[in-house]
């Protein structure tokens, strides 16, 4: 048999994708090492590599990292949580509220830095009422999966699908006249978080939450909201640069390091910054790349597309549940890059919107994560969070919540999707 370029990109891919599924060694090592095979074998020449990578989602991972961290160690995140859960009286009420807030941060910070930012005032609220914080904190972990996707920012996957279907910050809200992928999963919110106060409104115990964290400074939060408005406002450009979202998100991180650098001096760590995740990305865009340069990805859509029989609901759903059922276990982010090509490929065969599959896909992929403690990284946090405090959460436990949580987003969701693009 002629080892083809298409059948090397396959074998490299797979086999890199098998080790991040074993976790043999850091993620950025794998995809590095893939890389760099991929070029030296020549299944992928130097230039097919450059254009695969994709300086887009790379500023913006990057410049919301440093602002989530700044924002942070302002303190003012763990002033706004505290300040919400002074209003209710319940743990039950305690326990929503602090998700739904986990939410609305994740929507604009960084799934990973959400759990992060929120999981000390969950944690203060649990010793408050002498019980267990893993609710509180499994409730917080999977609002931010569920919320990632709402906005351009809000999660690297997100930035991964505006750059495939080339969207702007505001057509996540309205796109050619339809409501866009922000309504599904605020739709998928509102019902998921009535199934979190259905599974814990049993929980009565008075809450009292007298004092409030002071905040440092807010300059961080008025960095993120300027950051929010530049996007909205670059989207009314005609004819924006195609890296015009990446520039403007990195350039705010650069202004943030500088201003704490010279007046802030917030106590900022910086090496600790998931900056490997910079390396796993370019090494993933690659190897993503090398499947759509080699034909593998067209192949890949033709078999789907006669699968389903060129019916466009079936091959909805099978996008959909597939992407939920392989996310549970596998990291989203190489799934959504090779799958995005996948699915507009579809519906091109089967001459339907190409948003309709790509969005039912990016809702099973980010929500599918939070059926198992290892379905995402907020997830991992939040157990080995949990683990510092000397409790231990199986995989059952975790799964008790995530999965109700996730089949009613998901449900949600992909219903409202299909009565908005089909």
């Amino acid at each position: 048999m002629q080892l083809t370029p298409a059948i090397i990109a396959t074998t490299i891919f797979l086999l890199a994708y098998l080790l991040l599924i074993m976790k043999v060694t850091r993620p950025m090592y794998i995809t590095s090492a893939a890389a760099a095979l991929l070029l030296c074998s020549g299944a992928l020449s130097r230039q097919q590599a450059l254009a695969a990578i994709n300086l887009n989602v790379l500023g913006i991972v990057g410049g919301m990292m440093i602002l989530a961290e700044l924002f942070v160690a302002s303190r003012a995140p763990s002033f706004f949580a505290a300040k919400l859960v002074a209003r209710v009286h319940t743990a039950g009420l305690a326990l929503v509220v602090i998700s739904v807030f986990s939410g609305v941060i994740s929507a604009f910070v960084d799934n990973v830095a959400t759990v992060l930012i929120v999981a000390p005032v969950a944690f203060d609220i649990a010793k408050r009422l002498n019980t267990s914080p893993m609710p509180f904190i499994v409730g917080v972990a999977i609002s931010s999966n569920l919320q990632g996707m709402a906005t351009l920012i809000g999660d690297a996957t997100s930035v991964i699908l505006a750059t495939a279907a080339d969207l702007n910050f505001l057509e996540f809200f309205w796109l050619k006249g339809r409501p866009g992928i922000f309504f599904a999963v605020e739709l998928g919110a509102i019902a998921a978080t009535i199934v979190l106060w259905l599974m814990f409104r049993h929980l009565k115990q008075p809450l009292s939450m007298q004092q409030t964290t002071p905040v440092i400074t807010w300059v961080p939060t008025l960095l993120l909201i300027a950051v929010i408005l530049t996007l909205a406002l670059s989207s009314l450009i005609p004819n924006r640069p195609p890296n015009l979202i990446g520039v403007i998100t990195i350039t705010f991180g650069l202004l943030g390091i500088v201003w704490n650098a010279v007046w802030g001096h917030l106590r900022v760590r910086w090496h600790n910054l998931d900056w490997e995740t910079l390396v796993f990305l370019t090494g993933v865009f690659i190897l993503v790349g090398s499947l759509s340069a080699t034909g593998v990805v067209a192949s890949l859509a033709g078999l789907i597309a006669k699968f389903t029989g060129g019916k466009v609901l079936i091959a909805y759903l099978v996008l959909i549940w597939m992407s939920v059922l392989i996310s549970a276990f596998v990291d989203n982010i190489p799934y959504s890059l090779a799958m995005l090509p996948v699915a507009q490929q579809v519906a091109v065969t089967l001459g339907c919107s190409p948003y309709l599959l790509m969005f039912g896909l990016m809702v099973g992929t980010s929500l599918g994560g939070n059926i198992t403690p290892i379905g995402a990284s907020a997830n991992v946090v939040a157990v080995g969070l949990l683990n510092k405090h000397g409790i231990d959460i199986s995989f059952g436990e975790f799964m008790k919540i995530g999965l109700p949580f996730t089949l009613t987003a998901v449900i949600t969701a992909s219903l409202f999707l299909w009565l908005m693009w089909a």
